[in-house]
């Protein structure tokens, strides 16, 4: 047997005119840094950098309301409908610095629900762009009131900032939490913290 043949086959699709430049970009702040850009560890890492940052911005390419209307289907349920511990992956727009976590969402259905894995696209679709915590918490909120106007949508995201540990303070383990609420889950105190009971420690 050939064990040099292989059946996998990797296939990025890039803007390929937007990757170029970017990639001669990050040659001149590698000079800058006081770099070398031409020795061979980093002959190739401005591409590399430009392909990265590509995909980790990709959400500035999709319609997070069409992910959710992509799916959407008649159903009388009507109880509490949850996806938590949603990885997520996102960078900081004041420093262009990772920030990592878990996002928890829940919506209250009135008459349509969508797809399971398409609130973990949601949350995806604005984690792939430059972000504030606070801003993507309720742009994922808005989203789904938006698609589905829910009886209530709750977010929750718990999240390490790099921007805080890596510099500036250096603060290391420490994390930041942020929720947004609408509908039932604001005026229904019961709601509200059955849906927080859900996503505390002892139920993961």
């Amino acid at each position: 047997m050939d064990n040099s043949v292989s059946n996998y086959t990797r296939e990025d699709v890039y803007n390929e005119e937007r990757v170029e430049k970017l990639a001669y970009h990050y040659r001149e702040i590698l000079s800058l840094l006081g770099e070398n850009p031409e020795r061979e560890g980093l002959l190739k890492t401005p591409m590399r950098v430009a392909k990265a940052m590509s995909f980790c911005t990709k959400g500035y390419e999709q319609d997070p309301v069409e992910i959710i209307n992509s799916a959407i289907f008649e159903e009388e349920y009507q109880q509490m409908v949850l996806v938590k511990d949603i990885e997520l992956f996102s960078m900081c727009e004041h420093h262009m610095m990772p920030f990592v976590g878990k996002a928890h969402v829940a919506y209250i259905p009135n008459g349509k629900i969508t797809g399971i894995s398409k609130i973990a696209r949601v949350v995806e679709c604005f984690a792939r762009r430059l972000q504030v915590q606070e801003r993507l918490t309720v742009q994922i909120r808005d989203c789904i009131q938006k698609a589905l106007n829910p009886a209530g949508v709750a977010v929750v995201i718990e999240a390490s900032h790099m921007c805080m540990q890596m510099r500036g303070v250096e603060k290391q383990g420490s994390a930041t939490t942020t929720s947004a609420f609408t509908g039932l889950f604001l005026k229904d105190t019961r709601t509200r913290e059955e849906f927080l009971t859900l996503i505390s420690n002892q139920y993961r």
